[in-house]
Parts: structure tokens; C-alpha cells; sequence
């Protein structure tokens, strides 16, 4: 045989043999990093299961053509920072973020990993990003701007307790995102002539009945509870003793109100971390983050329980009832 057939022979049989091997070789699998702030591994919560929907909704199979490394800070905001880092020394492909301490934790720790934020408060504010529609840098996502909503919550709150001059506002005094929570019912609260008590707990473990008992001391009227990964561990408990001082109260979030609460306004929940997994899809498939507008939900639910309405000696006002999109009976 020439020995130039025999070379290229080899040739072309070593270049199949390369090309079958990389073909062999399996692909790379995407690892998320998710940080969950109230959650824990036995109860990873709504949240996470509206997230893991949506990844399914856009063929990803956990375990199988992705995987998340999920994260739980269990209502405790110091360790935020540290599990931040462990995802970020794990080189993950995509951050999935829903506090405001770990989206700055993790801006702090790197401009490289693509960040997903979940955030009630304004980023653009809080100098999370540049601008809503031109988020730039590495962070982008949804702002949910529960926020801006504490003027309906207090309203909708008046109609229902016409009298009422004084409101405690429970909140953990160690989140900042409770800080800017206050600031934004006080606003509204002067415009309804309505005075703001403000009732600080301290995690982990809330004093909670002593927050209840200075409402009353104070001669508040209603409550309204500032939702935060502390306090949400709380949701229960923060409903029953609502219900045992027989204060009307009106929460950010479904949740409380399906555990006891009396009503509840703001957006919903589960659509915005389905949608996070919009994102990450975006961000897998080469699209950079500073290239995705930041979106606003526009999806808001009034949520009432007629049960403890009924409990607490309380009747809603026909027409306040009529703009429910839930009613608990």
C-alpha cells in the first residue's frame, strides 16, 4: 500500500477518534446558586417551589440537565454574607438572590457571576443597579416594589377601620429593608392623618407577645407587619396574637392571610419566582445580565379572611369586599 494512503489513513482515523471522544464527552451541566432568607432544607417554602416550576416550565430537570445549590438562611440575616460566599467560591453559573443583604453581599463579592434578584425594594434606590432598563454590570432581575404599595395597604386598612388614628407597624429592627418599609408607610400615613407606632423585634428568637402588648399600650387600632425572612418563620404566630388582641391587620403577603391573618395586599408571589427562572434560562443561553431590563410585576392580589374578620368582632365594608380577588370564608 502507498505510503501516503497509509499516512492519511492514520490521519483521518486518529481525527474520528478525537471527534467520537468529545462527542463521548458529557456536557457540561449549569449550577445555580440560590439563597433563600427564610426557608430550611425540610421547608424550603413557596417560594422555592415557584422557582423550581418555573425551571420545569423551561425544560430544565433538576438533577438532570441542571442543578441548584440552594442555600438557607432560615430567617437569619447574618448569615447572609458567608453562604453568598460559599456559592461564589463554588463558581456558580447563575446567583438567584431575594434580600437586599445578600444582593449587596454578593455584589461585594463579585462582578463576574450573573446575579437573579427577587427584591421588594427599589434597586435602583438602593443602588443595586443603574437603572431599570439598563440594569448594567452583572445584576438584573425583578423589583417587585412592594414598597410602593404601603399607601394602598394603609388605605384599604382605613376603610376597613374607619376610626382608626393610631397603627403599630411590627418589623425586624435588624433589616434594612424594614428601615425603608417604615419610611414609606410613614409617608403615607401623614397623608391619612394616621399615627405610625413602630413595634422592633430582634431575631432569632422575636419577642413577639411583647410587641403585641405595646400595641395595646399604645392604643393602636390596627397592625400592619413589614414582611421580611425574620418575621415570615413567624407568619402563624404573628396572626394568632393579631387575632387574640383583636387588631385588624393587614400583611405584604397571601401567606399570612391563609395562616389567619385578616387581609393582604400586595404582588403575587408566585409568579415573580416562576419568572426568575425566566432569567436564568436567558442567562444559560448567553444573554448577559446588563442586556435584561429589570421588569416590575404588575400582578397585584387582595387577599381577605372572612373567618378571622368573623373572629375578631370585625364586618368588611361591602364595597372593600368586592375588590378581593381571594376570599377566605
Amino acid at each position: 500500500m502507498n505510503k501516503r494512503i497509509v499516512v492519511a489513513f492514520l490521519a483521518t482515523l486518529f481525527l474520528v477518534s478525537v471527534h467520537f471522544a468529545e462527542a463521548q464527552q458529557p456536557a457540561k451541566i449549569p449550577r445555580i446558586g440560590y439563597v433563600s432568607g427564610a426557608g430550611d432544607p425540610s421547608n424550603p417554602g413557596p417560594a422555592v417551589d415557584a422557582f423550581r416550576q418555573g425551571l420545569r416550565d423551561r425544560g430544565y430537570i433538576e438533577g438532570k440537565n441542571i442543578l441548584v445549590e440552594y442555600r438557607y438562611a432560615e430567617g437569619r440575616q447574618e448569615r447572609v454574607p458567608s453562604l453568598v460566599s460559599e456559592l461564589v467560591q463554588l463558581k456558580v453559573d447563575v446567583l438567584v438572590l431575594i434580600t437586599l443583604p445578600s444582593v449587596r453581599a454578593a455584589k461585594e463579592a463579585t462582578n463576574t457571576i450573573p446575579i437573579v434578584m427577587v427584591l421588594a425594594v427599589d434597586p435602583v434606590a438602593t443602588g443595586i443597579v443603574d437603572s431599570l432598563a439598563r440594569p448594567g454590570g452583572n445584576i438584573t432581575g425583578l423589583a417587585t416594589l412592594q414598597r410602593e404599595l404601603s399607601g394602598k395597604r394603609l388605605e384599604l386598612l382605613k376603610e376597613v377601620v374607619p376610626a382608626m388614628s393610631r397603627v403599630g407597624v411590627l418589623r425586624d429592627a435588624d433589616a434594612p429593608g424594614s428601615a425603608i418599609g417604615f419610611k414609606e408607610y410613614e409617608e403615607a400615613a401623614r397623608t391619612l392623618k394616621v399615627r405610625l407606632e413602630s413595634l422592633e423585634v430582634r431575631g432569632p428568637e422575636p419577642d413577639l407577645e411583647g410587641a403585641f402588648q405595646a400595641a395595646i399600650k399604645g392604643r393602636a387600632r390596627a397592625l400592619i407587619t413589614i414582611r421580611n425572612p425574620m418575621l415570615r418563620r413567624y407568619t402563624k404566630r404573628i396572626a394568632e396574637l393579631a387575632i387574640k388582641n383583636r387588631l385588624p391587620a393587614i400583611y405584604e403577603g397571601s401567606e399570612s392571610v391563609e395562616a389567619g391573618g385578616l387581609m393582604s395586599y400586595g404582588v403575587h408571589d408566585g409568579e415573580n419566582f416562576k419568572r426568575a427562572a425566566y432569567y436564568v434560562d436567558r442567562i444559560l443561553k448567553g444573554t448577559k445580565p446588563a442586556d435584561l431590563p429589570v421588569e416590575q410585576p404588575m400582578k397585584f392580589e387582595f387577599v381577605i379572611n372572612l373567618n378571622t374578620a368573623k373572629q375578631i368582632g370585625l364586618t368588611i365594608p361591602p364595597n372593600v369586599l368586592a375588590r378581593a380577588d381571594k376570599v377566605i370564608r
